[in-house]
């Protein structure tokens, strides 16, 4: 597979906003989303990531474990407004797009076709043109961004992001004005159906450490953390075995 470069870059941006790589809610799979509740908060449609996520990397299929809770999920928001974006199908690798096409026969879901890997610009500008074209379009805000990629999936969610300035009014105090963020939910699968990447997926996880005790003291994903989630399935996915001098090496970092 061709480089992402993308992908390669998103880590710099760390450099000035450590917080793009932050998952609001972090799940083991899309088992434990709780897709009624958030539909029910107001989210409309859904953006998912393919490998390792729906699918064993490479192959077509749902992964079995999955289908109650991917019907559950098409259910909520209509099949038009769960969408597939993958740097695999869809993407300029996928020549004619084959594979999109053998994507969204398995899954019964759309597949983007897209011209930059995730987490390009230009690929959220895809995804917001196709949701745009919907007869009822659905906003970034509406949107749920699934994947279990940290420097793709969970970058591109948080670059869809925007501040916006709202007033805040308190007894007997004058409102005040305070930013927030708007756009997706950005949910982490941190499972793997099969081990691949293992060791970026570790330097991943370790950004995630390191940037949230630096910036919260600890993690603490979001109230929708508890709101949309359901208890881990079981059995579990795999979480993906780090090598034992690497957790040694990560364990003394964190002491010092």
């Amino acid at each position: 597979m061709p480089l992402n470069i993308p992908g390669i870059l998103a880590p710099f941006q760390l450099l000035w906003n450590p917080r793009i790589i932050l998952p609001n809610v972090i799940v083991t799979d899309i088992r434990q989303l709780d897709f009624l509740a958030l539909r029910k908060a107001g989210y409309r449609g859904a953006v998912f990531d393919k490998d390792n996520c729906l699918t064993i990397p490479y192959k077509d299929t749902l992964v079995p474990e999955l289908q109650d809770s991917w019907k559950e999920c098409r259910e909520a928001f209509g099949e038009c407004n769960v969408l597939i974006v993958s740097n695999s199908a869809g993407s300029r690798d996928d020549p004619g797009g084959i594979q999109a096409e053998s994507v969204s026969h398995h899954l019964s879901a759309p597949v983007l076709y897209h011209g930059s890997p995730k987490p390009a610009y230009r690929c959220i500008s895809a995804i917001r043109a196709y949701f745009s074209s919907l007869p009822n379009p659905i906003q970034d805000h509406e949107l749920v961004v699934v994947g279990d990629r940290i420097f793709t999936d969970v970058v591109m969610a948080n670059r869809m992001k925007r501040r916006v300035t709202c007033a805040t009014g308190e007894p007997e105090k004058i409102s005040s004005i305070r930013d927030r963020e708007d756009g997706p939910l950005a949910v982490w699968t941190s499972g793997v159906w099969q081990k691949e990447s293992m060791v970026m997926r570790w330097i991943e996880k370790c950004l995630v450490d390191v940037v949230a005790r630096r910036t919260n003291g600890k993690y603490e994903p979001s109230d929708s953390q508890e709101v949309f989630t359901k208890s881990p399935p079981q059995p579990k996915v795999t979480q993906g075995k780090i090598p034992l001098i690497m957790k040694q090496c990560w364990s003394l970092l964190r002491k010092k």
